[in-house]
């Protein structure tokens, strides 16, 4: 059906940037939403940023002003641009995509994004 693969984790210093992609594959015919989230072990899967289906962008507080959410539509392509990173930002961060036919979630494998002091 669809297939979601994700890259551009790593390591880096407080303080830097990274740059996460997102791209799917399959059957599509459109994008009803997409985005990130991100979950420390133990703990539940938070939202980070998404494209929502009613055309809007919802960024977490805490990445306010910090991250920024990108799209290539004609690519089926997510992209989270994270700058001023923090030691907190540490997680696996998790893509997902909503699109049609199928509308309903499929998610990536997880990238380990992990910010040092």
């Amino acid at each position: 059906q669809v297939q979601v693969v994700e890259s551009g984790g790593g390591l880096v210093q407080a303080g830097g940037s990274l740059r996460l992609s997102c791209a799917a594959s399959g059957t599509i015919f459109s994008i009803n939403a997409m985005g990130w989230y991100r979950q420390a072990p133990g703990k539940q899967r938070d939202l980070v940023a998404t494209f929502t289906s009613g055309g809007r962008t919802v960024y977490a507080d805490s990445v306010k002003g910090r991250f920024t959410l990108s799209r290539d539509d004609a690519k089926n392509t997510v992209f989270l641009q994270m700058n001023s990173l923090k030691p907190e930002d540490t997680d696996v961060y998790y893509c997902y995509v909503n699109p049609a036919p199928w509308n309903r979630n499929y998610w990536g494998q997880g990238t380990q994004v992990t910010v040092s002091s």
